[in-house]
């Protein structure tokens, strides 16, 4: 007998064979029912061909992926309980998770829990231009810590929670052991901004009587000895530097009356024991409309409940560390970039991360990239459609690799980019499209996770669930907090219909404003409820999503609102936009916007389009400007934004947005107050023009 024609015509590429086993499984009823091996005369290579089969098949069974196993129904990851306020489906009742270690309560205990784990192991790396990582163990962390705090103590610090140090540096090894020097006394940590200001720095340091400030280098404490060459009363005294320093800063910091120190001057020997506590230190954020910042009162078991929560929701898989400070609980190594943002493709190929917490504005340039590319020939550009969808329907069923056939062909080279070695991202402080995210899920081939929260809830207060691979949405509330939503009448939410300003309560919510009973009270109220600002609504599946903003809302001229933050996120999914600033003025009826166009997409984009010159050149062009603002009422239009949502006129700015030039704060979040001062005079011309 001849073998079977079904048989002769199968393909099996071995690297991803699924749907060529689905061939075989729909071919099969083809089969006689009277068909049986033991009854055929089969020549010897047809016998090869059913074992290499047989063996293909077997070989698929073992190696076939497997999707994640979710810690709950997907279709339920909230419970609802009283107040109308939502719970994570992970807890068996209403009470919160405080933390998930016995012998992890505050931050100190975490790191001694992964000192005892990893000993000598390596902890924080750190890297020069062209060399490898060099690492810091455990050990030695733990022994600088202590040295550090003990050199504090020296220069007349004292071990109680009232003594505030500041910190102005950027992430570095000796700002993780500053830190942990300040916990290993019972001390709290201030750290400093450069982008505050003159004003605000002198408000921080005066609120929280800070006496010693401990800098990275030589501009930043000259910054600071500023402020007292003015003659600003501040209690500043001492200034620790962690790089050397000139004869002349010396000099400066002696004629005002402030003592200038290397970090090594004050790393000296004690037999001061360590004294940790279950404190409060601080995070500083700026209110931008006073122009002042607060200081949040976090303390060590706020943060020990929410890194526990992220913890629990992620003990299903096998390596369950996120967080920076869940890592050190586990003795996980962390490295730092170079502090040159322009190097920092290259620390993260030579560090080849495992786990990458990112802005959205770095996984959009990705997908911006991988996009341009996909643009460049009509071949290569169905070859990536046809790999993403493969791979989009592999998320569908639960299943994250990244060594199918699609990734060794087509998405290695995306995933080299970023070292080859991710397992876990984290995206938050910002909204991200769900097609960025669907995309980038798909051609990383790793686990992506969107959290949602604010400082005055530690960090987060929502988390995306292992398993559930859908988009537009910012998880469920994690095991320490309840999330409720309450009315907002002014712009028609309602918490009967699933809609309103998110609020939060439980073990992650701050104790509030230092020194601030007035903004403590906007913030908190009289039940414990943050009240966070941001406008949520409840999915079917328990999940919530961020529709809008509450604070940043105005009204046009025809009375209609306006939350802009909302219209920004829409219009960030351009191809050639990076940022964008969206205007409006109760005195006019239509928006305006202000445009950075992605320096990396945007002279291409425009020549595809006719029009040729350098990146300054096409900003000025009113061609080009008009293509954006085609490209931008399309894009607004297909998201369903209304006519009076869309901005009517743009004005093309060949400069980023940034924390260095003062237009974002620190977490990357748009100053508006400071765009409306930049761009007063370009947002005047667009008004002034004949009605639109």
């Amino acid at each position: 007998m001849q073998f079977p024609e079904w048989l002769r015509s199968l393909r099996f590429s071995g690297g991803d064979s699924k749907s060529e086993m689905d061939n075989l499984k729909t071919l099969l009823p083809s089969l006689p029912s009277s068909f049986s091996l033991s009854s055929l005369s089969l020549s010897p290579s047809s016998i090869i061909g059913l074992g290499a089969l047989a063996s293909l098949t077997t070989y698929w069974l073992v190696t076939r992926p497997r999707p994640i196993q979710p810690p709950c129904d997907l279709q339920a990851q909230s419970i609802s309980g009283d107040q109308s306020c939502r719970r994570s489906a992970l807890l068996k009742d209403d009470n919160l998770l405080e933390f998930y270690y016995e012998d992890a309560k505050t931050v100190y205990d975490m790191f001694q829990r992964g000192l005892r784990i990893a000993g000598n192991g390596p902890c924080l790396g750190f890297r020069k231009p062209g060399e490898p990582y060099q690492w810091i163990s455990y050990t030695e962390v733990a022994e600088r810590a202590q040295v550090l705090g003990s050199g504090l103590l020296a220069k007349g610090c004292k071990p109680n929670p009232q003594q505030y140090v500041g910190i102005f540096a950027q992430n570095r090894p000796e700002w993780v052991i500053t830190e942990m020097a300040c916990y290993t006394f019972s001390m709290a940590l201030v750290p400093l901004y450069d982008t505050l200001g003159l004003e605000a720095m002198v408000h921080i340091l005066n609120l929280a009587e800070i006496s010693m400030v401990i800098c990275d280098k030589e501009d930043k404490a000259e910054s600071l000895l500023k402020i007292k060459e003015k003659g600003v009363t501040t209690t500043l005294s001492c200034l620790v530097l962690f790089n050397p320093f000139s004869a002349a800063l010396l000099e400066r910091g002696r004629k005002c009356g402030v003592e200038i120190l290397q970090l090594s001057q004050i790393m000296v020997g004690s037999n001061i024991n360590a004294t940790p506590m279950t404190q409060i230190f601080f995070f500083f954020r700026l209110l931008p409309i006073r122009g002042k910042p607060k200081g949040a009162m976090i303390t060590h078991g706020n943060i020990a409940s929410n890194t526990s929560s992220v913890i629990k929701i992620l003990e299903v898989s096998s390596e369950s560390f996120v967080l920076p400070v869940s890592m050190f609980c586990h003795g996980a190594r962390v490295g730092f970039y170079q502090g040159d943002i322009s190097l920092l493709m290259d620390d993260i190929k030579t560090l080849k991360p495992t786990f990458f917490p990112v802005v959205p504005r770095l996984l959009n340039r990705i997908y911006d990239k991988v996009s341009a590319t996909q643009n460049s020939t009509f071949k290569l550009r169905v070859i990536l459609h046809y790999a993403v969808r493969r791979k989009q329907a592999e998320l569908s069923s639960g299943v994250v690799r990244n060594n199918s056939l699609w990734d060794r062909l087509i998405f290695n080279k995306i995933q080299a980019s970023l070292g080859g070695n991710l397992r876990f991202i984290l995206t938050a402080s910002a909204p991200i499209s769900p097609t960025v995210l669907s995309f980038l899920r798909a051609t990383l081939g790793c686990l992506i996770f969107e959290g949602y929260g604010q400082t005055e809830c530690t960090a987060g207060c929502t988390f995306s669930m292992p398993g559930d691979w859908s988009a537009g949405h910012v998880g469920a509330p994690l095991p320490c907090a309840m999330v409720k939503l309450t009315d907002i009448p002014d712009m028609n939410y309602y918490a009967k219909n699933g809609e309103g300003e998110i609020c939060i309560r439980g073990h992650s919510v701050f104790r509030g404003y230092l020194k601030d009973e007035e903004r403590t009270g906007e913030a908190l109220d009289a039940d414990g409820w943050l009240h966070t600002g941001d406008v949520g609504q409840w999915l079917p599946n328990g999940t919530l999503r961020i529709v809008d903003r509450k604070k940043h809302i105005f009204k046009l001229s025809q009375g209609e609102y306006i939350a802009p933050e909302k219209i920004e996120n829409v219009y960030t999914r351009c191809v050639p936009v990076l940022q964008v600033f969206v205007h409006g003025d109760s005195l006019q009826s239509y928006l305006i916007g202000v445009v950075v166009p992605d320096p990396e997409v945007f002279v291409n984009w425009a020549k595809e389009r006719g029009v040729v010159g350098s990146y300054e050149e096409l900003c000025q062009n009113p061609d080009v400007k008009k293509a954006v603002l085609e490209d931008m009422t399309a894009v607004a239009k297909e998201a369903g934004l209304k006519s009076f949502e869309q901005v009517k006129d743009l004005y093309l700015h060949p400069e980023m947005f940034s924390v260095s030039n003062g237009l974002l704060t620190p977490t990357l979040k748009s100053k508006r107050v400071d765009l409306r001062r930049v761009f007063s005079e370009q947002i005047a011309q667009m008004y002034s023009k004949s009605s639109i």
